[in-house]
């Protein structure tokens, strides 16, 4: 994870208020990376449309279709924490993690993100993170 998620594309105090907007903001972080084109953007609410990104645990996980392949330049991995839960569909959303796999790499992101959200003891450590590294030491973590 760490290799994906880089330390400029956490941020701890998300100002989105719905789910669309949620999308927008975890994506321009890959935007911002350099990790996909503009397009991939669109390409995220158009993956929300078709099927929800919501986990469960408070965890949303927006990607592009996999017609948006080609607009991703490198594997990364945006976060976004709310403090105020976004309503998903009726359901709240307190973490949002943009996804943008090359290949098959966006499998091992969600295998590393469903170890930690699983657990209870570690989606309290991310609610209590205070810095970008704390967040990166959770996900990060070998036994995650």
């Amino acid at each position: 994870m760490r290799e994906l998620l880089a330390q400029e594309s956490i941020v701890l105090e998300g100002v989105a208020r719905t789910r669309d907007d949620a999308i927008t903001e975890a994506g321009r972080l890959l935007v911002a990376s350099g990790a996909v084109e503009e397009s991939y953007l669109e390409a995220m609410h158009e993956r929300e449309k078709s099927v929800s990104t919501l986990m469960g645990n408070g965890l949303a996980i927006p990607h592009g279709t996999n017609e948006a392949k080609s607009a991703i330049r490198r594997s990364a991995v945006s976060f976004v924490r709310y403090a105020d839960a976004i309503d998903w569909n009726g359901k709240p959303a307190d973490f949002v993690v943009g996804i943008a796999g090359a290949g098959d790499d966006h499998l091992a992101v969600l295998q590393a993100l469903a170890g930690v959200f699983t657990d209870e003891s570690k989606i309290a450590e991310l609610r209590a993170a205070q810095t970008p590294q704390d967040v990166l030491d959770v996900l990060a973590r070998e036994d995650a």
